[in-house]
């Protein structure tokens, strides 16, 4: 592939098509894990170790096994071109689920206070739609391997560039006086949607 088109793919998952700022996906955590600097850069980690790790699972999975129709025999009974491509979100939510355990385990084992913060929004990755939108993403525009894989990443960098500017957006508001009526979720969401309109000045990066 060309060098051109690389960048096309970085720039466009992790500025002009932000998952959580431009396709509005992932708010859940987004919103939950933001009010501190340290638990947004634990999430952030956690997502972008598990894009990388599902983007290239799910794509060799999608490329050998789903996107080939299947015909075997059973004795005198014979089967033809069965595509399993019906299967594929039932397939990407299993390998998600499982990265996510082991990711799980190690931060219960190596890092208690992280996995004290994230909380509930760690297990939430397993049906993050954010996860799951990129793979299908994927699969939809039949990326090869790498190319998956390298897209995985990139949306997994946009997410957490775009928590992290929202954490310390809401670290800094901490410390400011808010209008009673606009504190809590109301600046949350106005800040957000603010955010996410200063990202629509990279539209013209990519066509």
């Amino acid at each position: 592939m060309p060098s051109n088109e690389w960048l096309m793919i970085t720039i466009g998952a992790i500025l002009v098509n932000n998952i959580v700022l431009s396709r509005i996906l992932g708010i859940c955590p987004f919103l939950g894990v933001s009010k501190k600097m340290q638990t947004a850069l634990g999430m952030s980690g956690a997502v972008i170790f598990v894009m990388t790790i599902t983007s290239f699972a799910t794509s060799l999975l999608y490329h050998t096994v789903l996107a080939n129709p299947i015909s075997f025999q059973i004795g005198g009974f014979s089967v033809q071109n069965i595509d399993l491509r019906f299967t594929k979100l039932l397939l990407f939510i299993v390998l998600i689920a499982s990265t996510v355990q082991v990711i799980e385990i190690l931060l219960k084992k190596f890092s208690p206070p992280l996995y004290a913060s994230l909380g509930i929004y760690l297990p939430l990755i397993t049906t993050n739609c954010i996860v799951l939108g990129a793979v299908e993403l994927n699969a939809q525009a039949s990326r090869p391997v790498l190319e998956s894989t390298v897209y995985g990443i990139c949306i997994g960098i946009g997410f957490g560039l775009a928590l992290m500017l929202f954490a310390s957006l809401r670290e800094r508001m901490e410390l400011s006086k808010i209008p009673k009526a606009f504190q809590g979720t109301a600046i949350a969401l106005i800040s957000a949607g603010i955010l996410a309109m200063a990202f629509m000045g990279f539209s013209g990066l990519v066509k």
